[in-house]
């Protein structure tokens, strides 16, 4: 029997068919190979033919090493999804899938170009006060190299350059021509530890704020979680970490007052690239909202019918690392070279590293250039002091 380590071909197929959201029928019509048979391979109960696989290889057009390959060192039931509690098993199984491979294939790119293991802090104390994670906070803006009460202007690019991989989860479809999202789910993340591979994965949506806001989120699980993986409250403790980082407390404890209306609010999400729900939140965790003033604030969004829409565009950011260092290690056309030498279908991978015409500069990354920063549409009217000049990097 192979070890945890090693290549099991019967649980890549699993993989494979998790990975692609195909049932055994499905693959069944695709191949001919019969539903027992796979049944078989993947618990194990009898040996796959080599033929068989390259069938299914060739129908999914993945390449044959992929059943071969070792898999990712992700253990992933230690992973923490930032999801909505209606997410379907079968959907977060898959999704798993995708983030095992997307480990895997972010690991071995991130070694041959050699690049940089991420220097960001961590903390093993049992419990956090909020005055801690406003300290980790800090410490992960130094880390980042980021001004400590200034806007982040592209929160994605800041992460890519100190080492923190970041990769879109967009599912392909059965025939890997066309790609799915889910509104379900949110965010996945794995860090190691110290020296080793950190790879966001998100689902990239329509909104900016909530995009930046679940980056953050998710840095924080590695910030406070990696070697804390018994916290009693880390989907609380991530929010409060996000909130601390996008907006430094000194900075939201002048600008954030009980006075501040919902324009107010509006001009400052201009500002600061985050949603006005979260900042009403932040507000409240500086202690600069009471209970009451923070209720009543949400009952005037609501009423305005902000909830799932609030004014003012964010704009979305795109990362970029995967895709420069597949370019480096495998030509400008990496895709069909990076998948033989990655074992990994041309269409997931990418899923896992877009290419830029199509990712970063749809979504209004300036390219060329070394700022690459998000332009937040402002309002005639700027927040309270005036808006924070950009960050430059």
């Amino acid at each position: 029997m192979p070890t945890a380590l090693e290549a099991s071909p019967g649980e890549r197929l699993r993989t494979l068919r998790d990975l692609l959201g195909l049932t055994g029928s499905d693959l069944n019509r695709m191949t001919g190979v019969s539903q027992s048979w796979i049944s078989q391979v993947e618990t194990n109960a009898r040996e796959p033919s080599e033929d068989r696989l390259r069938l299914i290889a060739e129908a999914t057009d993945t390449p044959l090493s992929f059943f071969f390959v070792k898999p990712s060192s992700v253990p992933l039931d230690s992973l923490r999804f930032r999801k909505m509690a209606s997410a379907s098993r079968t959907l977060t199984r898959r999704i798993s899938a995708f983030y095992g491979e997307s480990f895997r294939v972010t690991e071995e790119v991130t070694s041959n170009a050699r690049y940089p293991s991420p220097p960001i802090p961590y903390t093993t104390c049992s419990e956090l006060t909020q005055e801690d994670i406003e300290d980790l906070a800090d410490q992960t803006r130094v880390a980042l190299r980021l001004a400590p009460d200034k806007p982040i202007p592209h929160l994605t690019r800041a992460l890519e350059r100190a080492g923190v991989a970041v990769a879109p989860i967009v599912l392909p479809d059965p025939a890997g021509d066309t790609a799915t999202s889910t509104s379900k789910h949110f965010g996945v993340s794995y860090w190691a530890g110290i020296g080793e591979t950190a790879l966001i994965g998100y689902f990239p949506g329509q909104q900016g704020d909530r995009d930046r806001f679940t980056l953050a989120h998710e840095l924080g699980h590695l910030v406070l979680h990696t070697f804390r993986p018994r916290a009693v409250d880390p989907e609380g403790e991530a929010n409060r970490f996000a909130g601390a980082l996008l907006m430094p407390r000194n900075r939201a404890e002048i600008d954030i007052t009980d006075r501040l209306t919902l324009e107010g609010y509006a001009r400052l999400k201009a500002a600061w690239g985050m949603s006005i729900q979260a900042l009403i939140l932040r507000g409240a965790a500086v202690g600069n909202l009471g209970e009451s003033r923070k209720k009543s604030l949400y009952v005037q969004v609501s009423q305005r019918g902000w909830r799932k829409k609030e004014p003012v565009t964010v704009g979305q950011e795109a990362p970029l690392l995967l895709w420069t260092l597949l370019t480096k290690l495998y030509g400008d056309k990496p895709y069909l070279p990076a998948s033989e030498r990655l074992s990994i279908q041309p269409a997931v991978l990418g899923s896992i590293a877009p290419r830029p015409a199509t990712a970063a500069t749809a979504s209004g990354v300036r390219q060329g250039t070394e700022a690459n920063v998000v332009q937040f549409k402002r309002r005639s009217s700027a927040p309270p002091d005036g808006p924070p000049s950009a960050v430059a990097h």
